[in-house]
């Protein structure tokens, strides 16, 4: 037998039983409806349980978690929201300013030690509370490169 013969013959088994299925079924829905509706209803219902159970396999979504910051400890700076290796953290002067901050001026984009690459190391001095969180804003000192000594404020995130 070929493949050609024998996938005709499975086919037409395929539609016989089908075919089968659908007279018993009309056959029921005349001699027994209520038999037929609740077995209907019954599919329905279950059809709709298994779509809206949340399935408990899925894995739960990583978060970021918030570390007591140690004052005088070296950590480096590294964006919580950023996944370009080359975005910067922003640093400001005055903490609670750093949801706020607009820089769309030439001045503030370009100008040195505000915007700092991911990776750089810094020493905490001081924190702050923000927002109902405790410790949120740490001010910090940059250890290397051309800010070397200078500080500024950054969200507790940002400090790995």
């Amino acid at each position: 037998m070929s493949n050609e013969e024998n996938t005709t013959k499975i086919e037409d088994t395929a539609k016989n039983k089908i075919g089968e299925l659908v007279s018993k079924a009309l056959a029921l829905k005349e001699s027994n409806p209520k038999l037929f509706f609740g077995v209907i209803g019954g599919l329905v219902l279950l059809i709709i349980i298994v779509m809206f159970s949340g399935g408990g396999s899925k894995p739960a979504l990583p978060k970021m978690a918030m570390k007591s910051i140690v004052i005088g400890q070296k950590y480096v700076l590294k964006s919580a929201n950023a996944y370009d290796e080359n975005s910067t953290v922003r640093l400001v002067a005055v903490p609670g300013t750093i949801a706020a901050y607009d820089d769309t001026e030439e001045e503030e984009r370009n100008s040195p030690c505000k915007h700092m690459p991911q990776g750089t190391p810094v020493t905490a001095l001081e924190t702050q509370d923000a927002y109902g969180k405790k410790d949120s804003q740490v001010r910090v000192q940059i250890l290397e490169g051309q800010c070397k000594d200078q500080s500024g404020w950054v969200l507790a995130i940002d400090l790995q």
